[in-house]
């Protein structure tokens, strides 16, 4: 359905003296979503992906059918659709034991912030704390294990368009891809 919207075009292949022209999507157009258009609450919902939920599932779930997960990637600015999206736990644990030699070793140490931002806004928000040296007074260990974890939960969460602007939408992708 994605690709279905790119312009085609002839590329001619030449080999010993035969030349082909074949028919080819041009892949390398990019359309990205407004960053006014990504901000504005009104036409979002905000959604945790549940474990082992694909971009297809959450489609299906949100849209009555698995062919718009490009309009969820896009609309949250993935580009990688393996590590832009939440792992699952088989996943997460085999990332994290290849990528370090001691997953529970110190990652960072990090204290509550004193100004600005001193609670979270949820679950997964760490902005009221600050990165420290391990050996400023009251820091605490963040390990790899669990900054990594942070950041599982930080792609768990992601804004699902209304199902009302969908057609909007694809008729404005239409015209821009062409």
């Amino acid at each position: 359905m994605y690709f279905s919207y790119f312009p085609q075009g002839l590329y001619t292949l030449k080999n010993n003296g035969i030349t082909v022209q074949k028919q080819v999507t041009n892949l390398l157009r990019r359309i990205k979503v407004r960053t006014k258009i990504l901000n504005d609450t009104m036409l979002y919902d905000l959604y945790d992906i549940p474990e082992n939920e694909t971009p297809e599932i959450t489609s299906l779930k949100h849209f009555g059918s698995t062919k718009y997960h490009w309009v969820i990637l896009m609309t949250n600015n993935i580009t990688d659709r393996y590590y832009g999206w939440p792992l699952s736990n088989y996943e997460f644990e085999q990332y994290v034991n290849s990528k370090y030699n001691n997953p529970y070793g110190a990652h960072h140490y990090e204290i509550q912030q004193s100004s600005g931002p001193t609670t979270g806004f949820g679950p997964s928000d760490y902005s009221n704390l600050i990165q420290v040296n391990s050996d400023y007074p009251g820091a605490t260990e963040v390990t790899n294990y669990a900054y990594e974890q942070r950041i599982q939960d930080k792609l768990r969460q992601i804004k699902l368009l209304n199902p009302a602007y969908l057609p909007i939408l694809l008729e404005e992708f239409q015209k821009l891809i062409a």
